[in-house]
């Protein structure tokens, strides 16, 4: 008697669990508060996640959206990340939905994200939190900028990479890519040299962390999502001690990096400062590597690309004294290399979309958002779209030497209030390695070596480059 009272108990809980989810999710759409758009919304429950995030070569919309998008129109509903969800693929929407920031939506990740990325995180946090942490961020990078080292720092580690292949024919360019970035980001955040023990015992952890950062969000010890919740443990850990050892020592360090800038910002809590440099290390670690490898994989498929690119860094070169650093003036002067990383950021797609949420009812053109519904700006797909970039679906960098990068339809790095503070320091590691690789070597890559949105992107086989050494 007692199992078939708690039989039913679990089965009218199961019910009840169920109807709830069914309500919560559905019941906006039942009740059409407007015209929202045309769409479908799949299974219950998982909607059409699965197939939204089925793996497509990055430089392609995807089967998802390209069937979505012939149905129903570049603007359209759906169910994801268990929510309703109006997917753009709009160039003026995707620009009306950034510039209203903290007004008529804001970031809203799923939940998961947030506890391996902590709740202080930039990344995730909205309204004052965001702008008082974005505000440190944009004073810290311009502070960094300032310093002499900042810009040897970036040359003399591209050099060191490329010097660890003299005797080399083939490379795994993603992993060379990430030891570039990682080096350059923990000296210029926590002013540690690639020999110091803690610098390897960071990027062990930090490794972890990105792997979970991509997995299925199942807190279950031994699960990559568990580790990393853990490692971020160990780093937010190392990182305190940093802090602390700093704040002893305040006054006699000469120290430069921003971490010794962020221990003496008083608006900061210690958690909010160890955030920071998660963000700051996972900002300028796999996102700049990732770009990085974009361009490298990108300029092997384009010989004109690559000979236009040697002869800008070949004219540089000879204008300067042997063993001179590159300066300032000479990034300027990289005005095709700009070009090149522009349109592998446009054709590559790092960032295919972001999350946000309505904060009200949106009425945008003929439709409505209805509020707390999800909404996805698909950056991806206005970059690859026909009617905004001619021969849209080939690498072409020519193209931005009268198109405006600051166009509504190329936002690599974001837009509006939350745009990516580090842009340009991406783009300045990204021109000075290119600079050193373009006067050394030639490469080919494996064709069948992709650049692969799961959405997150990855190369298939890390990207093996074969080299061919060159004299200058």
């Amino acid at each position: 008697m007692a199992g078939g009272i708690w039989l039913l108990v679990l089965v009218v809980g199961t019910f009840g669990f169920v109807l709830g989810l069914i309500l919560n999710h559905f019941l906006p759409l039942l009740l059409r508060l407007g015209p929202v758009p045309r769409g479908s919304f799949g299974w219950p429950i998982l909607g059409e996640t699965l197939p939204f995030l089925k793996p497509h070569p990055s430089n392609s919309l995807g089967g998802f959206l390209k069937d979505h998008c012939s149905r129903y129109g570049k603007v359209f509903k759906s169910h994801l990340f268990l929510s309703p969800t109006v997917v753009s693929c709009d160039e003026e929407l995707n620009y009306f939905i950034l510039q209203n920031e903290g007004k008529l939506f804001e970031c809203s990740y799923p939940k998961p994200i947030h506890g391996i990325l902590g709740k202080a995180s930039m990344l995730v946090a909205v309204g004052d939190t965001h702008k008082r942490l974005r505000t440190v961020a944009l004073s810290l990078i311009t502070i960094s900028k300032s310093k002499p080292g900042f810009l040897n720092d970036i040359e003399t580690t591209a050099i060191r990479i490329l010097h660890s292949w003299k005797d080399k024919s083939q490379v795994i360019f993603c992993q060379e890519a990430r030891k570039f970035t990682f080096n350059v980001i923990v000296k210029q955040v926590l002013g540690l040299t690639p020999d110091e023990p803690q610098t390897s015992r960071i990027l062990e952890d930090f490794l972890t962390f990105m792997r979970g950062l991509i997995s299925l969000p199942l807190y279950i010890p031994g699960t990559p999502y568990a580790r990393a919740v853990q490692a971020r443990s160990r780093i937010s850990s190392t990182v305190k001690a940093i802090i602390e050892e700093r704040n002893r020592n305040s006054g006699n360090s000469t120290r430069s990096d921003f971490l010794e800038i962020l221990v003496l910002v008083n608006n900061l809590t210690e958690e909010e400062k160890v955030s920071f440099v998660l963000d700051s290390l996972l900002g300028g670690y796999e996102t700049t590597s990732l770009l990085l490898a974009m361009v490298v994989h990108f300029l092997a498929l384009s010989p004109p690309a690559f000979q236009q690119l040697k002869v800008e860094h070949q004219k540089i070169k000879s204008m300067k004294q042997n063993g001179e650093n590159l300066n300032w003036e000479d990034y300027r002067r990289m005005e095709f290399t700009q070009n090149v990383i522009n349109e592998a950021l446009r054709y590559g797609n790092i960032v295919k979309f972001v999350h946000r949420k309505a904060l009200k009812d949106v009425k945008f053109k003929d439709y409505l958002i209805p509020a707390g519904w999800k909404v996805l700006p698909v950056f991806s797909a206005v970059h690859l779209d026909p009617t905004l970039h001619a021969n849209a679906f080939q690498f072409h960098p020519w193209r931005w030497e009268s198109q405006d990068q600051m166009r509504k339809n190329f936002t690599p790095f974001g837009g509006g209030s939350r745009c990516c503070p580090g842009s340009e320091l991406a783009k300045v590691e990204i021109a000075f390695f290119l600079h050193h690789l373009v006067l050394s070597f030639r490469w080919r890559s494996r064709d069948d070596d992709l650049p692969i949105a799961y959405p997150y992107v990855e190369f298939q086989r890390g990207m093996v480059l074969f080299l061919d050494h060159c004299s200058i």
